[in-house]
């Protein structure tokens, strides 16, 4: 890179910032979110006739893998800091349903129209499904609660936020699965019992309580360090990040699913002196971190719209895609939330809200990494459609739908429990 590239980046980067610090705040009451202008302004910026690096995932793939999961934990641990409601199964019955119901039977049902009608092989097809069926914890900011102790945290935004973040890590085991098939030479009992054992079971068992103890020790570093020696608050902003990389880095290297650690990790400092201020701090560090992510990643992400990702593009691939974000979470997410405390326009949103993003990136540039599966191009190209369906669509839909949501919750006093 010349120092013109150099310097032309450096001011494709101070826009950006700006634009990030800006946009949200502007675009708050209409109906498009800022997400949709990154992606135009990608595309656009791959329009123009200047030196900028190839910005394909099949090109740089490892880089697309890291860059996503950087991304996608620094949005867990602020999703997580920023739920007020206290863990308790009654409580989270709806995320939960969201995680164990509705997220597994989306992956059995477009697993198997995506191998059945659209032709992709078993292993592919799982992959698929395995990575665009959890909901994104990094592009779903509009539809979630807002700050710490902010207070207005009804059903539809906390379950929405809680789902995404408990889902990415509860997906992981799915990716494993068609790992394992795309590995296998037969399938079998072998196969899916090892699967069940180490990839489902102990794997999310690790992930589960890696968090949650590293969880409550940095919960006493935290708040218990300050009481015997003076820390700036303004140190609180790193210390968010900490949290991410040691929760995240410990789980993987005990081989558990460090997404899943991390957002518990969070939730865990959360319930802890549930009022201090430094919940605060380290929830708009994380958020800054996450937004500035966000910003390269979707520039990016235009970019690859302006170089050709959706050239493999089939007709079949193109509905399969419009059927999971039309018709197989809203229906699915509908029915599985049967017998909850969501009813009518409540239970609608939170079926209707899946949006795909980040996550979905990095869960397929991890499985292409782990195995060969068949016509990566195609797959990319299948990806980035429901991406960009998901993200303009539920962009433009997200500020008038909460607003009518808000309006019909206004006679109601929201619980807390």
């Amino acid at each position: 890179m010349d120092s013109s590239d150099y310097n032309l980046w450096l001011v494709i980067l101070a826009v950006s910032i700006l634009a990030v610090a800006w946009l949200p705040s502007l675009l708050e009451k209409y109906p498009l979110s800022y997400p949709i202008l990154f992606v135009i302004g990608g595309w656009l910026l791959y329009q123009l006739p200047i030196s900028l690096p190839a910005p394909s995932p099949l090109t740089h793939p490892e880089l697309t893998t890291h860059l996503t999961e950087l991304c996608v934990i620094v949005a867990l641990t602020g999703t997580g800091l920023k739920i007020d409601r206290k863990f308790s199964w009654r409580g989270w019955r709806v995320p939960l349903r969201l995680i164990w119901l509705t997220m597994i039977v989306t992956i059995s049902v477009f697993a198997f129209t995506a191998w059945k009608w659209a032709g992709w092989p078993v292993a592919t097809a799982m992959l698929l499904a395995a990575s665009l069926a959890p909901t994104d914890p990094v592009l779903a900011g509009d539809v979630q609660v807002g700050d710490p102790n902010e207070g207005g945290e009804d059903t539809v935004r906390f379950a929405l936020t809680a789902e995404a973040g408990l889902n990415d890590g509860m997906a992981f085991p799915f990716v494993f699965l068609a790992i394992g098939i795309a590995k296998a030479t037969t399938t079998g009992p072998d196969l899916l019992g090892n699967w069940l054992l180490h990839d489902l079971l102990i794997r999310v068992g690790v992930g589960v309580l890696v968090g949650w103890l590293s969880g409550r020790l940095l919960a006493y570093l935290i708040f218990g360090l300050p009481k015997r020696i003076s820390i700036k608050t303004t140190a609180y902003g790193f210390v968010a990040l900490a949290v991410t990389l040691i929760s995240y880095g410990v789980t993987e290297l005990v081989h558990g699913y460090g997404f899943l650690a991390v957002f518990i990790a969070a939730v865990t400092i959360r319930n802890h002196e549930r009022t201090h201020e430094y919940h605060t701090y380290m929830h708009a560090f994380s958020d800054q971190i996450e937004r500035l992510l966000v910003a390269l990643l979707l520039l990016l992400f235009g970019g690859t719209l302006a170089t050709g990702l959706l050239q493999a593009l089939t007709l079949p691939d193109a509905l399969l895609g419009l059927f999971l974000v039309f018709i197989i979470r809203p229906l699915v997410g509908w029915l599985t939330l049967w017998k909850t405390n969501t009813r009518g326009l409540k239970r609608w949103i939170i079926a209707g809200f899946g949006i795909r993003g980040i996550g979905s990136m990095f869960y397929i540039a991890f499985g292409l990494q782990e195995a060969a599966f068949a016509e990566p191009e195609r797959i990319w190209a299948l990806t980035g459609w429901v991406i960009l369906v998901s993200v303009f669509l539920h962009g433009i839909l997200a500020t008038p739908v909460m607003k009518r949501l808000d309006r019909h919750l206004a006679p109601v006093q929201v619980s807390h429990t």
